[in-house]
């Protein structure tokens, strides 16, 4: 049964980063070492000290779009409106126009019609909750032209205080390596309303010394979506689902983890987007493999989709079986994120390989929180980082 309560913690206002380190690398590292139960601290830019000889690493490459736009009502007043770009049954396409889900910091009605500066229009055509459907007569290319133009950063809530300004926050909110969207399943182009804070860290530097120690590294795509700020319900805890956000992977990306995982190579897994997507590939059967820890679970390759969608929920006890070493901000109290991180933590101690080990006591998340927040670790979307070997 899930407790909320034990995923609790009080953050100091200093703690919370309002802005990135820079530059980016400059970021604090929380090394925690599940094995020795040791915890020592540095700086990203020497990520690469600590990471395996021979593992790989996988990162998530998704774009965050500036799906924020404030736009004028027939009436002549604003609204600010946040378009769901993230989700593929909020965009479809048709002969009356093509459809999108938003959000509003305001109430709307059925039937009015929302300009952008340009001009350019979308009738709002229904509504369900907190949420509305846009129908629009151009292109979906011109839709993100649009977005690029007028539209600003999805930022969580706890950023509204930071100092940054609009361009800014274009480049700052943003990896390195963030991929332009693209059409997808059902000709649809999807992007994300929040970014894989994890991978921010990386920079040109980072990579170098990657590619130095022979760590092999490829892209996979998660679009992330605003339910990974939001908080646990019960229907949640019941169902034992969370939000639905979309994915895609090529058939290289597939082979090569396929191959690497036979191999007995280890897996860092930068995110807990990306956790979650190999996590959710993995119980849909399509990974073969020999390495110990898949057991009685060795799975049966078959051919991958290359856009999949998954609402998998990881809390305590969950068997990881593709995820060995974890790269993770520091996360929100509460949230399904520390959940995740939370049952990494105890799935690594209970697969230690001596009894010994694995009857040793091991410090749970909020304890390592604890001993971030003492050290003058920040937290959250900008701040600093963890590694969990």
């Amino acid at each position: 049964m899930i407790n909320q309560e034990d995923y609790g913690y009080v953050l100091p206002e200093n703690n919370l980063a309002l802005s990135p380190a820079v530059p980016r690398d400059s970021s604090k590292l929380f090394i925690y070492n599940t094995l020795t139960d040791q915890i020592s601290f540095d700086h990203f830019y020497n990520i690469d000290k600590y990471l395996p000889k021979n593992s790989f690493i996988i990162l998530n490459n998704t774009k965050v779009i500036p799906a924020r736009v404030s736009m004028k009502k027939a009436s002549g007043g604003k609204i600010v409106v946040l378009f769901l770009v993230n989700e593929l049954k909020g965009m479809s396409y048709g002969l009356l126009g093509s459809l999108v889900r938003v959000m509003t910091d305001r109430k709307i009605n059925v039937g009015e019609k929302l300009y952008f500066e340009s001009g350019d229009s979308a009738d709002v055509i229904s509504q369900k909750e907190h949420f509305f459907e846009l129908r629009y007569l151009f292109s979906r290319e011109k839709l993100f032209e649009l977005l690029q133009i007028y539209g600003s950063m999805p930022i969580p809530p706890y950023l509204k205080k930071s100092p940054l300004k609009r361009d800014e926050l274009l480049e700052k909110y943003q990896t390195i390596f963030a991929r332009a969207p693209k059409s997808t399943l059902q000709e649809c182009t999807l992007a994300s309303v929040a970014a894989p804070t994890a991978s921010l860290h990386f920079t040109r530097r980072v990579m170098d010394k990657l590619d130095k120690i022979g760590i092999e590294k490829f892209f996979i795509t998660l679009h992330v979506g605003l339910g990974t700020f939001a908080p646990i319900t019960e229907a949640n805890i019941k169902s034992k689902k969370l939000h639905e956000e979309y994915y895609e992977i090529d058939d290289s990306a597939f082979q090569l983890i396929n191959r690497l995982k036979k191999d007995g190579r280890k897996l860092i897994a930068v995110g807990t987007t990306v956790v979650r997507t190999l996590e959710s590939i993995a119980r849909q059967r399509v990974f073969s493999s020999t390495s110990p820890q898949w057991g009685p679970k060795s799975l049966t390759q078959k051919q991958l989709p290359s856009l999949g969608k998954t609402d998998l929920f990881i809390f305590p006890p969950h068997d990881f079986n593709m995820v060995d070493i974890m790269v993770t901000n520091f996360h929100l109290p509460k949230s399904s994120l520390m959940m995740l991180v939370e049952a990494f933590l105890q799935f690594k101690g209970a697969t230690q390989p001596s009894p010994r080990l694995r009857r040793a006591k091991k410090r749970s998340l909020v304890e390592l929180y604890n001993v971030a927040i003492k050290n003058n670790f920040r937290f959250y979307s900008f701040g600093d980082v963890m590694l969990i070997l």
